[in-house]
């Protein structure tokens, strides 16, 4: 019994760290005048469908963190892992501040270049010992290129940006 409530912990401790990076960043977004106003290319997809994207892929990132710890080798590897999580954490939180909050898609555009390679050292981390875990988390990676890409677009669009 204790040891199947064990198993049950990290599951419980992802979920409720992404769902308060989510709410963070999802506070931090604030989809208003400024935003609205902002020129963006007919490519970009709907405002509706950023909340569904980031949902999936938080439920993803939440998978392949558990399995991905449950399966590391040692503590060390364990650690790596929460580490990395921990740093990708901030930098996603930090991408929403500095676009939406401060209404700085041009430091946003900066500070996207580290958010990706987290996430690619997340892929990479447990591609030996959870490969799939690493599977799951193709889509953040490719989510975050292509809201770089989106980022790259609405600075050349839009600038000049601060005071």
């Amino acid at each position: 019994m204790q040891l199947a409530r064990a198993s049950k912990k990290p599951i419980l401790i992802a979920f409720m760290a992404l769902f308060a990076v989510g709410m963070i960043g999802g506070f931090a977004t604030e989809i208003g005048p400024w935003y609205r106003a902002l020129i963006k290319p007919a490519w970009q997809p709907p405002d509706w469908l950023f909340g569904p994207v980031w949902t999936t892929i938080y439920i993803f990132i939440g998978i392949a963190g558990v399995r991905a710890w449950r399966r590391a080798p040692d503590a060390k590897a364990r650690q790596l892992l929460l580490g990395a999580l921990g740093v990708n954490a901030v930098l996603n939180i930090l991408w929403s501040v500095l676009f939406f909050n401060q209404q700085r898609p041009d430091l946003a555009l900066l500070e996207v270049v580290p958010l990706w390679l987290s996430v690619l050292l997340l892929v990479l981390l447990p591609l030996r010992y959870s490969p799939r875990s690493s599977l799951l988390l193709l889509p953040y990676l490719l989510w975050v290129g292509f809201a770089a890409f989106l980022n790259l677009t609405i600075v050349q669009l839009n600038a000049p940006f601060g005071s």
